[in-house]
């Protein structure tokens, strides 16, 4: 048994994605706290930005909403949307998007409007916002969700947000830019999208391979796979203490 979580291990795995250059566009939870512990760890200088318009956040407080003032503590601008999808996105100056998903296809095509159910009825979700916006223009675009086998799909059930490929060909031929969905991180695994579909970069401690086969009902290249580092003690520090004290995310 692990001393972390599968979910810190996940934030943990996803922040370690991020470079000390980037200019990051990301989300609400998971995501965020990923962000910040690359932020206060290996990458200070990355700069990070929010959809709604705050540049450069770098909040030590849990918050309920990309809508909390507690996300935007130590912002260095505060502006609105047509500047971060605008000015940041069109203008080819963000190099990485940190998205969820509710389902992810091959080829990193995410859905995250609605879900079919097995009888044939539909539930839907909050949809896109700015993911397509992120998956669209950003330079690439990193996934991060619970492993589950529903999440996976050959085809997903909506596509919200292209991916690597678009109608199985080059993003370019779509006039997008960018390498579209580069990297799916789970708490079980990191997978690397590519062109001939997703492949296994890296199982989380204490998880089998074919543990991660069977929960990726989609054909997986494995060859290669390696342990992901483990979290250091400042990692889990910085999680339990000052990005996620209550444990909303990563419990």
């Amino acid at each position: 048994m692990t001393r972390w979580s599968p979910a810190e291990m996940m934030v943990v795995a996803a922040s370690r994605e991020i470079a000390d250059d980037e200019v990051v566009v990301v989300g609400l939870g998971l995501p965020q706290i990923a962000a910040l512990l690359a932020k206060l760890t290996h990458a200070p200088g990355a700069a990070l930005a929010l959809e709604i318009g705050v540049f450069g956040a770098c909040s030590t407080q849990s918050s309920a909403g990309i809508a909390d003032p507690r996300m935007w503590e130590g912002a260095g601008a505060f502006s609105g949307m047509i500047d971060v999808l605008g000015y940041l996105l069109h203008g080819g100056r963000v190099t990485l998007g940190i998205l969820g998903a509710l389902q992810v296809d091959e080829a990193g095509s995410i859905n995250s409007s609605l879900v079919v159910k097995d009888d044939g009825t539909v539930r839907r979700f909050r949809g896109s916002g700015g993911s397509n916006d992120v998956a669209s223009l950003a330079g690439r675009v990193m996934v991060v969700m619970r492993h589950d086998p529903r999440k996976f799909r050959r085809c997903v059930d909506f596509l919200t947000s292209p991916g690597r490929l678009v109608d199985g060909g080059a993003r370019s031929a779509a006039g997008l830019p960018g390498l579209g969905t580069a990297t799916v991180v789970t708490d079980l695994a990191v997978l690397d999208v590519l062109d001939s579909g997703l492949a296994l970069r890296s199982v989380h401690a204490g998880v089998d391979v074919d543990a991660v086969v069977a929960g990726t009902p989609v054909p997986l290249a494995t060859s290669g796979a390696r342990e992901t580092a483990a979290p250091t003690d400042e990692e889990l520090r910085l999680i339990r203490e000052e990005l996620d004290p209550h444990r909303w995310y990563t419990a």
